[in-house]
Order: C-alpha cells, then structure tokens, then sequence
C-alpha cells in the first residue's frame, strides 16, 4: 500500500517534475464510466493524477486508450504447462497487470512444496501474481493425488502476505453436507480475512444457499444462464471464463446487464500458449464481449475494478490518484490492440515484447516423481459380460461430459473391440503417485481418434496418467513411455513414438521457453490431429486431461473407476 509523503504531495502540486507523464491519451475512467483526455502523471510506481504536468519522462500517446491493467479474476498457470516467470513475460504483452492464481495443479502432485515454489518464482516475473491456497488436495476423496493437504496443514500459509484467499470449492457436497474437514479449511480462512473461491456447477436452491452461506464467494462455473442469475442474484460475484477448452464467456455475456455487470470479472481458468500468442488473455474476452454488443467501457470494468473490488485490490484496478500505475495503453475499443503496458509505472511490454530478461526459481523440489507400480497391457483388457455400457461423450467447447449409454462390441473374452466406424474408444486412468497400482479403464466417445493412442500426465486434478486409444498395445506402450521420460505428452501409433513433450515439473509444467512451449504444443496437437485423426473441433491434450475430474457433470474417470458426478459414487462400465 502507497505511504503519503511530501515528495509525492509536492509532485501532485507540480511543485516537482513527475517521474513519467503520458500525454494525449484517453484515459479511462471506470468510476463513472467516461473518458478523461488529459495528461496522466506517475511518480514512484503511483499515479498522481490527471492536468497539465511536467515529467522528467514524457511519453506522446497519440491519442490512444489507457485502461487500469486487466485482471485475471482466476487462473491456473500450470496449465499453460509454463513456470510462473515464463507466462509472466507473455501475459504483460497483452495488458494484464495483474492474476489470481490457483496452483491446486502443483500442490496435488508435489503438496506444499509446489506451492512454495510457485510463490518464490513469482518473485520473478513483473507481473503481479496473486496466489490463493488450494482448497481441495485431493480434489475429492474419490481419486489419489501426490498430496493431501488438511486445515492443520493450511494453517501457516493462510497467514502469509502472499496468500489472498481459499482456492476453489470443488467439493461442494462436503460443504453443503456439513463435512468437519471442509468446515476447518473454510473457518481457517475466514478468520484470517481471507476471500474464498467456488466452484459448484449445477448447484442451485437449497444446497447453493448453504454453499454460499458457508462463506464462499465467487463461480467460474455456470452451465445456464439461470444459474448465474441465481448465483448473481445470492451475492456471487462470476468470473465469465474463455479458455483454451472452457469458452462460457460467450454463451453468458447475454446475462450481463446494467443490474449485474459489477458482480461480473473475467478470467481464463486454463489457457494454452498457443491460445494466448493466437488470441490474447483478458485482451480477448474484451473483444469477446463487445463483439457481443456490450458497452467497452463496462467490458473494461469487468476486466478491472471488479476483480479489484472483490479480491480487495484496493490500490489498483483504477486510475485515480494514489493507485498503483498499473496501466494498459490499446489502439481502440474494439480490438483492444496493446501498445504499452505499465506495472508500478514500469514500461514492462511494448508492441507485443516483453521488455526485461526471464530468471527462474530453482526447481529442484518440484521435478518429476514417477510412481508407477504393476502396470502391464493386461490391466488395459476388460472383462464385460454384456454389450452395452456406460460411455463418457466429450461436448466440444468445454468440460462438461455426457453420460451416455451404448451399444459395443467386444471379443471372445469380453473386451471392448474398437470399431472404425463409431466414434467410441478406451480411456484409462494410471495411478502415479503413491504406487498403488491402481488403474480404471472405461469408455470415451467423442475423441474421434482413429489408429494409435495419447497419454499424458497432466490429468486434473489429481495429475495421474490418462490414456487414450483404439488398441490395447499402443495405450500399454504410451503409458510406459511417458513413465520412462518422466512425464508430459506421449503419443504412439503402431507402437512408435510420433510425438512427444517431456513436463519435467511435476510432470504438468515446462522448464523451457514460452517459443519452445509453443512450438512443441504446435507439432503434438497436429500429429494427434493429422495423424491419429483426433477430433479437431477440441484441444487433444486439454479435452483429454479434464476426463479425470471428477467434479464436473456428467461422467468422469479417476484411478479408482468411472465416476458419476451427478450422483457423486462410482457406477460400473457395464449396464445391469
């Protein structure tokens, strides 16, 4: 928080040359929802305010739009499978200042000390990143994780500075059912002031007032547009999400209005490289959003003073004397182009380049563990009596997944047997962390692979390995593969190697360069396309690794079987 001094009294009173002044732009003001043209003073990394100043740096805008600098409402950085300080160096280039970030990826597979990690990396990227601490390590009791971290546990780092809040509910059902253990996690963090984040898709009535009640405060998941009314309407504050995978900002823009837009932010939850150099971060849901007919100035209100407001970012999300210079200079209103991007009045990004070096954290706590215990191509043959089944049906364009029911065949002794003419083929979920051998292998329709197998390690939230593939043989030999290089991407077809990334952080996240991120993302998801035929209306990796999570509706797959959210247990493959 900025300390009142009379250095900066005397600046104010241009009694002092400013450090940096920015003339002829329009500023944007999200108090009142108008544009200021007038010159902007910053002195120490604080703006000063608005007139006719003088400063010892003195930029010509050139009449371009200055906005505060957008804010990612919630974000797993894991996801861009980048270190902190890499996605840091990219984010600025598109106007973002500032993120809250979940690291329950790192912490699921490596515990407390992945969260250690993230914090210390930060301390390496201008970008400012906040951090709330993971609320669900395991995610659900109906899976193994690397970790499990309990309030007890917590109790230290809720303390910190660094740590703003409770990361996302996922296990609603422990919330509204009054479990002891997820009562401890949300006290704990109510009696340290800190804010706590939701994640309840489909709930709704009774069980969303208890949820709530309980004291948490904000949802990126909304299936419906009633849904977020009566989340909105109960004192939720949404984060519309576009991500890689999620694109829900498109289909609940229509709900924001005059009435509720403050009790709206944005945030990209998961974001691959190559969405963000194609399309942008938060730069893009402001296209997004106007696109769709909504005022750009309130656009910029959702992308800024919202999340401020609710995660108490009282110092920034505004341009007004005393805030932070936090800014974000873009050609238009329309296309949202980034020309500049200021941190604590820092020039930190110009025309689309980073402008400082990338130094990373040391990460030996957190490179790869694999433990994998009694897995051979056997574990991958099923034994069904009957040939009809249930099938998880992937839904283009987001997470959610359909449970269907459908007719198979299968061979002498009972296992499934792939058919080039039906889109349905294996899913398998390997246990990695604890050696328990376990493995669950189901049925997934709507992949659209044709010949071969994917297996990756980055399989939400517990991290395991999941396969898929029409063959027993080159789902066995992706699997074994991908334990062999320590974790990542793997891709096989007639028992070959066509594709490969290796994830040496916890088997989810890159040491390399944002290039050599992208450029080896670029080449997996056209081999899974071109050459194992992957359906290309979905992200091949991303689609994949949300098969495992078992709180999003309809059906999933953990280590330990196919998981019905809807009913919250496990079902058989088989239908009775």
């Amino acid at each position: 928080m900025f300390n009142a001094n009379k250095e900066f009294i005397d600046v104010a009173m241009k009694r002092k040359k400013a450090d940096l002044v920015l003339k002829n732009g329009k500023i944007i003001d999200v108090f009142s929802r108008s544009i200021i043209e007038e010159d902007l003073a910053i002195h120490e990394g604080v703006i000063v305010g608005f007139g006719d100043y003088d400063g010892v740096e003195e930029i010509d805008l050139q009449g371009e739009f200055v906005t505060p600098g957008l804010i990612d409402g919630h974000i797993h950085i894991e996801s861009s499978y980048l270190t902190p300080e890499e996605l840091g160096s990219l984010l600025v280039n598109f106007g973002t200042t500032t993120i809250v970030a979940d690291p329950h990826e790192i912490v699921n597979v490596k515990g407390l000390d992945g969260l250690n990690y993230m914090i210390e990396a930060s301390k390496n990227t201008e970008l400012d990143i906040k951090y709330v601490l993971p609320s669900c390590v395991p995610a659900t009791p109906f899976e193994n994780a690397g970790a499990i971290v309990n309030a007890d546990d917590m109790r230290e780092h809720m303390k910190m500075e660094d740590i703003i809040g409770l990361g996302e509910f996922m296990n609603f059902p422990g919330v509204i059912y009054g479990d002891e253990e997820c009562l401890k996690k949300i006290n704990l963090a109510k009696k340290n002031y800190k804010i706590i984040d939701g994640h309840c898709p489909g709930l709704r009535g009774l069980e969303l007032n208890a949820y709530i009640g309980a004291g948490i405060t904000t949802d990126h998941e909304c299936m419906t547009e009633e849904e977020m009314k009566e989340k909105i309407s109960k004192g939720m504050y949404i984060q519309l999400r576009h991500g890689s995978a999620c694109h829900d900002l498109e289909r609940l823009i229509e709900v924001v209005d005059e009435k509720n837009y403050q009790r709206c932010m944005f945030c990209s939850d998961d974001r691959q490289p190559e969405t963000i150099l194609k399309d942008g971060h938060i730069d893009n849901h402001l296209r997004i959003a106007v696109k769709h007919g909504l005022d750009p100035i309130m656009a910029i209100q959702i992308a800024t003073i919202n999340a401020a407001s609710c995660y108490g970012f009282n110092e920034r999300g505004a341009i007004a004397p005393g805030r932070r210079a936090d800014l974000a200079v873009f050609k238009d209103l329309k296309d949202f182009k980034n020309t500049m991007t200021f941190i604590e009045g820092k020039k930190v990004s110009e025309n689309g380049k980073h402008l400082s070096k990338v130094k990373k954290a040391n990460m030996e706590k957190v490179i790869n563990s694999f433990n994998v215990k009694n897995f051979s191509i056997d574990r991958l043959k099923l034994n069904l009596k009957i040939e009809k089944a249930n099938v998880i049906e992937i839904i283009p364009g987001g997470v959610v997944t359909k449970s269907i029911v459908e007719e198979i065949e299968v061979d002498e002794k009972g296992d499934f047997l792939y058919n080039p003419n039906r889109d349905i083929v294996k899913i398998a979920v390997v246990e990695r962390h604890n050696g328990t051998g376990n493995v669950a292998v189901g049925l997934l329709k709507g992949y659209g692979i044709k010949s071969g197998a994917v297996a990756i390690s980055i399989a939400h939230d517990s991290h395991n390995i999941i396969v898929s593939g029409t063959n027993n043989e080159d789902m066995a030999a992706a699997v074994e593969e991908l334990t062999n290089q320590g974790g990542g991407v793997v891709l096989i077809k007639n028992g070959k190697v066509i594709g490969r990334m290796e994830l040496v952080i916890g088997g989810i996240m890159s040491d390399k360069s944002i290039e050599e991120v992208n450029e080896k993302l670029k080449d997996i998801h056209n081999i899974a396309i071109e050459e194992l035929k992957v359906n290309s209306n979905i992200d091949p990796i991303m689609t994949l690794c949300f098969m495992s999570l078992p709180v999003i509706p309809e059906l999933k797959i953990t280590d330990e079987g196919l998981f019905d959210v809807n009913k919250f247990d496990f079902i058989e493959l088989e239908i009775e």
